[in-house]
């Protein structure tokens, strides 16, 4: 029986250079240029530090941060912001975590939508990851295009298609 797998894996290659980018696009920008904005990726931990002086610049910074991991194909789902934390003299620290799996919640949702969809498939859960199965190509092709265009609270990626 044909089957794909639903993941959300992160490519850190592709998300160390959006915050490249990005770092590169403050400092070309008049508004952000001489603020002390600071952008780190940490891989290992796959956190990314950000402080910036004030809100108004922690919003310039997160809508730039989202057009430009946007452009380079990241979902913004894959960023957990978190909360504000206060830094010296004033300044705000974020950890934004980036999100890697299928949650339990979103694999719940994954295989309801899937369910009351009426497409002849099942569908399974296996760690992080949902299996998907079924009789046609047709039928899976159905569900990942059904998948894509739901409002998940993850990204997903259809991989391992097996005939």
């Amino acid at each position: 029986m044909p089957t794909f797998d639903f993941v959300n894996k992160l490519d850190l290659q592709v998300i160390d250079d959006a915050v490249n980018d990005t770092k590169r696009r403050i400092s070309q920008r008049y508004d952000l240029k001489d603020a002390k904005i600071e952008l780190e990726l940490n891989k290992k931990d796959k956190v990314i530090k950000l402080e910036v002086p004030d809100n108004m610049k922690l919003d310039a910074v997160r809508d730039l941060m989202m057009e430009v991991f946007s452009k380079k194909g990241i979902s913004p789902k894959t960023i957990d912001w978190g909360k504000k934390e206060d830094a010296s003299l004033g300044a705000i620290r974020m950890n934004l975590k980036l999100v890697e799996g299928i949650d339990k919640e979103s694999a719940k949702a994954i295989n309801t939508l899937i369910k009351d969809s009426g497409i002849k498939v099942k569908s399974s859960t296996q760690g992080d990851q949902l299996r998907v199965e079924g009789k046609s190509i047709d039928d899976l092709q159905a569900v990942i295009k059904l998948v894509r265009e739901a409002d998940i609270s993850v990204p997903v990626q259809a991989v391992n298609m097996k005939k």
